[in-house]
């Protein structure tokens, strides 16, 4: 009997102190984007610095999921809208300025060069379209953080 009360005390212990280690470790950092974004961008590099908006897409001829993304981007061009398509074998200096590490990335910027919206992968011309419509008039369509940048 002075067995079992020695082990269930030892088992006690034991158990107390891991469950003191394991309230006192520190919880792990915030995730890291797997592709970060610029944040700003100089609009002098970019077509049209004047315009209120840039809609500037990263691409490559090598990526697949580029394919069909150019025509997305270059509809939204007008008279408050540059866009731009910074392909990668001719134009590898901004690639590297910008330090883009992911393709296709369409980036949305204000007239000061400021991100506000960002995609990294293949997306839709609905998306694209509802993102700048919300840069432009902030509240104006359903889902207000498309593409946003957290």
């Amino acid at each position: 009997m002075a067995l079992q009360v020695v082990i269930f005390v030892a088992v006690a212990v034991v158990a107390g102190g891991v469950a003191c280690w394991l309230r006192r470790r520190t919880p792990d950092g915030p995730p890291r984007d797997a592709f970060p974004v610029p944040r700003q961008l100089a609009r002098p590099d970019f077509p049209r610095p004047e315009a209120l908006w840039l809609v500037a897409y990263f691409s490559s001829e090598t990526c697949g999921s580029c394919e069909g993304l150019g025509p997305k981007v270059a509809v939204l061009e007008s008279a408050e809208v540059a866009t731009c398509e910074v392909e990668f074998a001719s134009q590898r200096e901004l690639h590297e300025r910008y330090d883009v590490s992911a393709i296709p990335m369409i980036l949305i910027a204000n007239s000061d060069g400021v991100v506000l919206r960002a995609f990294v992968g293949s997306t839709s011309a609905t998306d694209l379209w509802a993102a700048l419509a919300e840069c432009r008039a902030p509240g104006s369509t359903p889902e207000a953080d498309l593409g946003a940048i957290t």
